[in-house]
């Protein structure tokens, strides 16, 4: 069988998923395609991904990793322009940007699939912006199932890893959440249930892994990008010392936590994506503020965040302990288990 690189620079030469060819032509391609990457995947070389969310802040960095590793990535987005600034083909010949006419064939020629597209949440929220929080996870990941799932068997992907968050447990002061825990009643608890049984339609074959997110910390984007420039202004936390836990986890963690999905067969079903060790709200502020060099003894009014994200202050003030339960059964291994260490690599 010709092996994947080979296979890919014919696609290239000839155009055979753009080009003047007939239907039928494009998808024994595309057969030929999934095939050859489905054996290759099989003995840890390339995969091809499609990947929803490219351009966003975990999207990113995945897309990059997976570019690192030699493996070839389907961009879909609904903005080719933002996409080619993000991933210029000098720099990323393996990636394939395709909008959303395209999706079918992207998501055909594939063998896996990433779905990581949504509104961000850590934006002021009103009743306009929290409807497209929820209306932008849901019309997105239906697309996706709907595209697998009319995909002949032949050239279905064979696994699926989308996104929902932590946010699926609700918040409390002393309830400590695993995989099992049920899910909680207000608004983003109701966003993650939709969200989920949405994603849990995708066809039976198909393994599905659903990855519940944290805060995410990272340099350039999430919650942390907004955290910083207040922390500066007020020198200090803005929580005391019996505010509520904080679920967190680094961005090269959960970057690793979803490519392992991609790969591995074990990984399936509900995995929180959190680092196992979250820390209360006001000890998260105290190792930022030894790691940026400023003093802690001023706390930051929870009125100055709520400024900047509105409702959307819940995700980083109301209490949640969500523990990685199911990716320590794995066996995954987190390079930054602890916020001090995470923090001082992103800062430093």
């Amino acid at each position: 069988m010709m092996d994947r690189v080979g296979l890919r620079r014919r696609i290239d030469q000839y155009g055979l998923l753009e080009g003047p060819f007939s239907e039928q032509k494009k998808l024994d391609t595309r057969r030929l395609t999934v095939s050859c990457a489905s054996d290759k995947t099989q003995k840890g070389s390339q995969m091809t991904v499609s990947v929803t969310g490219a351009t966003g802040f975990i999207g990113r960095r995945l897309v990059q990793r997976l570019h690192a590793d030699n493996h070839y990535i389907h961009v879909l987005t609904r903005s080719r322009s933002k996409a080619e600034l993000i991933f210029p083909v000098k720099d990323f010949p393996r990636i394939v940007i395709a909008e959303e006419p395209k999706w079918k064939d992207s998501i055909q020629g594939s063998n896996a699939v990433v779905n990581l597209a949504g509104m961000p949440i850590n934006t002021r929220w009103s009743p306009e912006i929290k409807k497209e929080i929820k209306q932008s996870r849901i019309r997105v990941t239906s697309k996706v199932i709907d595209l697998i799932n009319d995909s002949p068997d032949e050239i279905r992907p064979t696994v699926l890893v989308s996104a929902t968050a932590v946010g699926y447990y609700g918040s409390s002061e002393t309830q400590v959440f695993d995989e099992r825990s049920p899910s909680g009643n207000d608004y983003l608890a109701e966003v993650c249930r939709e969200w989920e049984a949405t994603a849990l339609k995708v066809n039976k074959d198909v393994r599905l892994a659903l990855i519940r997110i944290g805060v995410v910390l990272g340099k350039d984007g999430g919650a942390l990008a907004k955290m910083i420039p207040l922390f500066m202004m007020f020198a200090g936390p803005w929580a005391q010392d019996d505010n509520g836990m904080f679920s967190w986890i680094h961005l090269d963690d959960i970057v690793n936590l979803i490519y392992e999905a991609l790969s591995n067969p074990s990984y399936k079903g509900v995995i929180n994506g959190t680092a196992p060790n979250p820390v209360r709200l006001a000890e998260m502020c105290e190792q930022l503020g030894n790691v940026l060099g400023r003093p802690s003894w001023l706390p930051v009014p929870d009125f100055a965040l709520k400024a900047v994200l509105g409702e959307g202050a819940s995700v980083v003030l109301d209490g949640q302990k969500v523990l990685p339960t199911r990716a320590k059964e794995l066996g995954f291994q987190f390079q930054y288990p602890y916020v001090k260490d995470a923090l001082k690599t992103i800062l430093s």
